[in-house]
């Protein structure tokens, strides 16, 4: 049964250390509840960037919460590299799992249907293959001539960690347009989610939001906190905060610069 919570806070406390920790690219993020695990000192964390990351990876990551980061990429687009993570990776202070987009997602699907592993042929040739060992290139078992292709081993988050637009009472999410929140959720042990609003009628039994509504089977925890995305976007209801994002990306080049607008952040979110 979905829990329905009062706080961020409160959600961010079920997280543990050392959590393996799944986070959408770059909407529908819940970056207020990233905020929280960064107040709360959260350590060792293993995100799982799907398939990339962006301005809260780096956040955490200049906070001291991650310990690995298994991921296709981390940027702040437009706006440059994610500074914090780049001098994580320079340093030794965090340790990558080098991916592609594919291979996060078939890594992903590989949990949902509760199989060990994925074949993925789109990795033969890369240097992917020589820093993951857990990559096995194994040959085609059906067929006699020589075809390789790789198997991926499973990924299955701990938690999915989610913002949308609108839950009911019973925990249905309803996730619009990002039919990836669906594999994210079905491949965590369980999925966390902040919204901009909780309804009290049921989504399920509603033409408007049925066909692209989460059940509430997959769905752990819920809390109401309307803009929890921002300053990144949620479709539909609010845009990039780019004078934000730009201000980071400035501010973050430098550890003491990271930490100065954190504390800002922070300060202004509370």
């Amino acid at each position: 049964m979905t829990t329905i919570s009062d706080s961020p806070k409160a959600l961010a406390a079920m997280i543990p250390d050392g959590a393996r920790v799944a986070i959408f690219k770059d909407c529908g993020v819940p970056v207020c509840l990233g905020r929280e695990l960064i107040k709360r000192g959260a350590r060792d964390l293993h995100i799982v960037t799907v398939p990339t990351g962006s301005l809260l990876i780096d956040m955490l990551i200049g906070a001291g919460c991650v310990k690995t980061v298994e991921t296709s990429g981390v940027s702040l687009g437009e706006f440059g590299l994610a500074p914090r993570f780049i001098d994580a990776v320079k340093s030794g202070a965090i340790s990558v799992r080098d991916a592609t987009c594919p291979a996060v997602y078939a890594g992903l699907q590989a949990a949902e249907k509760g199989i060990p592993f994925m074949p993925l042929r789109g990795l033969l040739g890369t240097d992917v293959l020589r820093y993951r060992d857990d990559f096995r290139v194994i040959n085609n078992p059906f067929s006699e001539a020589d075809d390789p292709i790789v198997c991926l081993p499973a990924i299955q988050p701990d938690f999915t960690l989610l913002h949308c637009t609108v839950a009911d009472r019973l925990g249905n999410l309803y996730i619009g347009r990002q039919a990836e929140f669906k594999l994210m959720a079905h491949a965590a042990k369980q999925t966390i989610a902040t919204v901009e609003k909780i309804v009290d009628f049921n989504l399920l039994e509603d033409e408007r939001y049925a066909a692209s509504t989460l059940n509430a089977l997959y769905v752990g925890s819920v809390a109401e906190v309307p803009g929890g995305a921002r300053p990144l976007n949620l479709p539909g209801h609010y845009s990039l905060d780019r004078d934000t994002v730009a201000a980071y990306a400035r501010a973050a080049q430098t550890q003491e610069g990271f930490r100065n607008w954190l504390d800002d952040d922070l300060t202004v979110a509370a």
